[in-house]
């Protein structure tokens, strides 16, 4: 029997993938630039078993207006391009999910000409996305550990669930870039700070890849600068902003992390949508950087530029515009790139050759999946476990590490065993509290009551009575997370009054448009704790008892009004199911806190937005009454034991602006317990062509030290790390004074290496160095 030259494995894809296109029909074609949201039934069956399946509502914005139905058997006659979040939309049992993925796969293969199945997709921001799965930190949590080596290992897990469900593509990592914390996805980003989010934005990415899942960067690109900090609101960041700030996560995760898909985000900056903007999805993307995977859209993102950014007419006009930019895929339905495109391809409204170009790139994908070879298969090899005992190791050793100890001013922590502690408020008792807005139990199960959450969340308050069993450990609710009631006030208060210390529990809840204090769609009107929070904390603190701040939220939260009045503050952002132990532990100090800051945290809550990579005149000055230094300045953590940053050493003072300079330190444990030390290394440009960051993070390493041992460690610092983009446009490196700083935060200098940077102004081309090199070697006891 004779091959087609399309199913040889042997040949190079590009071969393959032009003579499958050259037998396609139109229809065909189009077929593999769009997704269907084909719900997850709960029995175990799949689409074409003799089950209609909808799709669930209140997953994704304006989906119940945007995301009809569909004849099935019909449709996947032409084939189909993605199969959407098959395990992420209802609970279903992981392995009767998988073998329903499976039938659904053979489904769409024997029903189409060529036996061609879907890629299947499904959201992985805090892990897979499905019951029963583990859920991990959230991403800001992430960034708070600052090891992206852990992160890594993270994303090959999370990877290889996905695989072993029949999913090959991943709806992560966010790279967005925090500009104004009221956002409410700011708990799904890494951080402030671009040079961290793109460095363990980046080690997801290859943790993920590694697993043999295609990773897709999001949301590309200035999601996170709109106006007033409203999903979805215009962004208004300058040329500058953008390529500084914005864009430098996504460059570092492709060229250095090996992403294969990028998705296009919803808003607009300066007038054009990201999913209709050629210089962004073609120039840039592909031209200028080299990309060859897919772009995706965001949910409805091609339809929206109709019906909320009033760019196109029509759905056809809204699919040339899309294709013509650079946006492979329709994602999650086919409302443009199915039927409308096709007939404006006829009418000859639209050139063949854009749905030619895009169904190329999505074929190739596949080709690489393996989905268009002979001896594919999509049957699960066994029994699927997605919260086995390695997960949840992970899932500890991450939490464990982002949890940041703020303050202890007298020393109050770690709490003594045996002691009597009121536990109070609202997070203290609630699983929940643990988990971000992209957590299935958070995401799905808010929308099926009585269906048990899949996996074990222990409490703040179950695992303090685990951690310190001679205590007396009492608790109070207080309040709600938000609302006005303060009915349980005096509940609260008698019991703390009544304990040697109060441990009060207090944050967000995760959720989706509104049903949240954080998440998607979940935007504050300033940075006041939700609620009435802040008065039950005023009420504890006022009994007297010290009184221990641990918040866990998606977001900084103002905490000035309580300086100085707290005995201690523990800040974890979303840590995950494993986050109840991980902060127990760091208050018994079973665990020496590690995690730093990526996030600054504000001392009021007006005056910002603000984040600290601010030029002069953003920092705090005579010329305004505001003043925006913020409380806990970013990259700041506390540990249980003392460092010392000695024998400080820097090479020759003047290095050519294509030059290295090389900055070495030893760093020495001088307490009597192991702990763990983050040295940063900090930018300062005292005078450059256009305004600078005061500081920007440039190096960054995480040192496990036990009592007494030492590490000399050494930052390569190349000039093409103080690149900016110049007045004319260009990134450009100038001749001039630069200063590196040392420190455990951006705003404590421990030592500074001057230099001069010599020679011609130096305009980088396509290629340039995007992070330092950093080693370490045993230093001398």
């Amino acid at each position: 029997m004779t091959t087609a030259p399309w199913r040889d494995p042997g040949l190079p894809a590009d071969t393959r993938v032009a003579d499958l296109l050259s037998r396609m029909t139109l229809e065909e074609k189009a077929a593999q630039l769009y997704g269907v949201w084909v719900g997850a039934p709960t029995d175990g069956t799949a689409p074409g078993d003799g089950v209609a399946h909808g799709v669930a509502h209140g997953v994704a914005p304006l989906q119940r207006e945007m995301a009809p139905g569909h004849d099935w058997d019909e449709l996947i006659t032409r084939g189909l391009g993605q199969l959407t979040r098959p395990f992420g939309t209802a609970p279903v049992d992981p392995d009767a999910g998988a073998r329903a993925l499976a039938r659904t796969q053979r489904r769409i293969a024997g029903a189409n000409r060529f036996g061609v199945p879907a890629i299947a997709h499904e959201e992985c921001l805090a892990g897979f996305t499905a019951w029963r799965a583990t859920a991990y930190p959230v991403p800001l949590a992430w960034g708070a550990s600052f090891d992206p080596e852990l992160v890594e290992r993270v994303g090959h897990r999370i990877g290889r669930d996905l695989r072993a469900a029949g999913v090959h593509q991943g709806l992560a990592p966010v790279l967005d870039v925090v500009r104004d914390p009221r956002w409410g996805r700011v708990e799904e980003t890494i951080g402030e700070d671009p040079y961290l989010v793109g460095t363990v934005g980046t080690a997801y990415v290859r943790g993920l890849e590694s697993a043999g899942v295609v990773a897709t960067l999001k949301h590309f690109a200035g999601y996170a600068a709109s106006a007033g900090a409203r999903n979805l609101a215009p962004v208004r960041a300058g040329a500058r902003e953008l390529a500084d700030v914005i864009l430098p996560p996504f460059e570092m995760a492709l060229r250095e992390g090996g992403a294969r898909s990028v998705m296009a985000a919803y808003t607009e900056t300066d007038g054009v949508p990201a999913c209709a903007d050629p210089w962004l999805l073609t120039e840039l993307l592909r031209e200028e950087w080299g990309f060859t995977g897919t772009v995706v859209a965001d949910y409805f993102g091609i339809g929206f530029l109709r019906t909320l950014h009033r760019v196109a007419e029509d759905e056809a006009r809204a699919a040339h515009l899309a294709l013509a930019a650079g946006v492979d895929v329709e994602l999650p339905a086919p409302g443009c790139y199915g039927t409308p495109l096709v007939t404006a391809v006829r009418q000859g409204r639209v050139p063949e050759s854009l749905v030619d170009r895009a169904a190329r790139r999505v074929l190739l994908q596949k080709c690489e999946l393996g989905l268009l070879d002979e001896d594919w298969r999509p049957e699960p090899e066994g029994p699927l476990d997605l919260d086995p005992a390695e997960n949840r190791a992970l899932a500890r050793r991450l939490a464990e590490e982002s949890v940041v100890l703020l303050d202890s001013p007298g020393g109050l922590l770690p709490l003594a065993p045996g002691i009597r502690i009121a536990v109070v408020g609202p997070r203290a008792a609630d699983p929940l509290a643990m988990l971000g807005c992209y957590s299935f139990p958070s995401h799905v199960l808010s929308r099926h009551p009585g269906v048990p959450l899949g996996i074990g969340v222990p409490t703040v308050l179950d695992s303090l009575r685990a951690e310190l069993p001679d205590a007396k450990v009492t608790f109070a609710e207080g309040c709600g997370v938000s609302g006005t009631d303060t009915a349980g006030f005096a509940e609260a208060v008698a019991r703390a009054a009544e304990a040697d210390v109060c441990v009060a529990v207090l944050g967000d809840r995760a959720g989706l448009f509104g049903r949240g204090t954080s998440g998607e769609g979940c935007d504050a009107t300033d940075l006041r704790l939700p609620g009435v929070q802040a008065g039950l904390l005023d009420a504890l603190v006022a009994t007297g008892v010290p009184v221990v701040l641990v918040l866990l939220t998606g977001r900084p939260y103002a905490l000035g009004r309580w300086h100085g009045r707290l005995g201690a503050v523990v800040q974890a952002f979303f840590p995950g199911e494993e986050g109840g132990p991980a902060v127990a532990g760091v208050l018994s100090g079973r665990v020496n806190p590690s995690g730093r800051l990526p996030v600054s945290v504000p001392r009021l809550p007006g005056g910002q937005p603000w984040t600290y990579l601010q030029p002069p005149l953003g920092l705090a000055g005579e010329v305004s009454n505001l003043d925006p230094t913020p409380l806990y300045p970013f990259g700041h953590g506390r540990s249980y034991t003392e460092f010392a940053w000695e024998d400080f050493a820097g090479s020759a003072a003047g290095i050519s602006t294509d030059g290295w300079y090389d900055l070495s330190l030893t760093v020495r444990n001088t307490g009597d317990r192991a702990g763990t030390e983050v040295v940063q290394l900090y930018l300062h440009d005292p005078v450059a062509s256009v305004t600078r960051p005061d500081v920007r993070l440039i190096g960054y390493r995480r040192l496990d030290l036990r009592p007494g041992a030492a590490r000399r460690l050494t930052f390569r610092f190349h000039a093409d790390l103080a690149s900016f983009t110049g007045g004319a446009g260009a990134r450009v490196v100038e001749p001039g004074a630069l200063e590196l700083r040392v420190g455990p935060s951006s705003a404590e200098v421990r030592h500074r290496a001057r230099l001069r940077l010599t020679g011609p102004v130096r305009v980088l081309g396509g290629e340039r160095r995007l992070h330092c090199e950093v080693t370490t070697s045993e230093g001398a006891d």
